[in-house]
């Protein structure tokens, strides 16, 4: 497993598994985030845009860091 920022933009990974204990990590489970695939659109001194199913999200880098992906 790797931090969301480690993809580059046009990768498509796995979240495992978001970590943290806190309201946004509950979000982002209920946005179905957690277990589904998302891909890298654009990446901006490490702020990231992505794409998950039909909607597109921009978390800043301390978020992204928190994202495992697989």
């Amino acid at each position: 497993m790797m931090p969301l920022t480690m993809a580059k933009a046009g990768d498509t990974v796995t979240i495992q598994k978001i970590t943290g204990k806190d309201e946004v990590r509950l979000h982002l489970a209920e946005l179905g985030f957690v277990g589904s695939q998302v891909t890298v659109v654009n990446e901006i001194a490490g702020n990231l845009i992505v794409q998950v199913k039909e909607s597109r999200l921009a978390l800043d880098k301390t978020m992204a860091n928190r994202i495992m992906v697989g």
